[in-house]
């Protein structure tokens, strides 16, 4: 016992341990912000301002643990490709740091993790976190053959969504599945100006996606696609009955959606990136405007 933990065995597995971090992206932690605000959106609408904390605990934890098995998968599935792309050359399994095997045995805890945050949802949440994992599998794998894998990755990311409203509720109203639109559109927005990053890399490597399929109208799309999430928000606003305060966090996405545009009007990859890692606070700001309006509503 004393030699198994002599000369550089606690170093080196402290040094594997960062490295399994960063195949989860817990450095870059965006992706669970993108993930959680529409995940806390429901959570406030369908327990109209009093979401059951249980139910918060779970699902903040699970989060957490999904984005991260999708990055190990994405990863795993793009091991062959990630070495080619300036952006991801480094990431673990791509400069060897993490072995392919490792990343399965990785990816199959933390989904075994998740199914026992799923055993704690009543059935019609677990049926729905069925379609969740099948979604979050199927990701990875899309964007070889449909040039439209941001709306699949904005149908994962977004389907926390019911499951929430299934769970807090026992149905999946209407106002969840606007809910869910909105999510999805602000997937396919965010993650084509991340596309956009990697248009050259990806074209030379067959990769597909939405900033290569809009092409020069790239951001003539994108803005129509912020207006249809602008017209969902409102939706939802009347949908849940919220007011002021609400909208005036509506409003306050549209300035940054425009902010994002002035961003990325160039084209040039650290603007894109920099629309890209900046979205999430539409996201912030959009919960901020639910949360104050059940907090100063008298008639709640």
């Amino acid at each position: 016992m004393k030699k198994l933990f002599s000369g550089n065995f606690a170093p080196e597995l402290i040094s594997q341990v960062r490295n399994y971090g960063k195949l989860m992206r817990v450095d870059k932690p965006v992706g669970i912000w993108l993930l959680l605000w529409p995940t806390l959106w429901a959570l406030w609408l369908a327990g109209e301002g009093h979401p059951n904390q249980g139910l918060f605990v779970v699902f903040v934890i699970g989060v957490f643990i999904m984005r991260s098995a999708g990055c190990v998968l994405n990863d795993y599935v793009d091991r062959n490709i990630d070495p080619y792309v300036e952006r991801t050359r480094n990431r673990p399994i791509a400069s060897g740091a993490v072995a392919p095997t490792e990343a399965l045995t990785l990816f199959v805890a933390l989904g075994l993790v998740a199914i026992g945050l799923a055993t704690m949802l009543n059935r019609p949440a677990q049926l729905l976190a069925i379609v969740a994992a099948g979604l979050t599998i199927a990701y990875p794998f899309i964007k070889r053959f449909v040039s439209i894998p941001q709306f699949i990755l904005g149908a994962a990311f977004g389907w926390a969504v019911p499951m929430v409203f299934a769970a807090q509720t026992g149905t999946v109203p209407q106002l969840a599945w606007v809910v869910f639109g909105a999510a999805l559109i602000w997937a396919v927005i965010y993650d084509t100006f991340y596309a956009m990053v990697d248009r050259d890399d990806d074209r030379k490597l067959g990769v597909k996606s939405t900033a290569l399929l809009f092409g020069d109208a790239d951001l003539f799309v994108v803005g129509g696609l912020q207006l249809i999430m602008l017209l969902a928000l409102i939706f939802i606003g009347l949908r849940a009955e919220l007011g002021f305060w609400y909208y005036l966090s509506v409003a306050g996405a549209a300035g940054l959606m425009a902010w994002h545009q002035w961003l990325a009007r160039d084209r040039q990859p650290a603007g894109c990136f920099a629309a890209f890692l900046n979205n999430h606070y539409i996201g912030l700001v959009v919960f901020i405007g639910i949360v104050l309006h059940y907090s100063f509503n008298p008639s709640v």
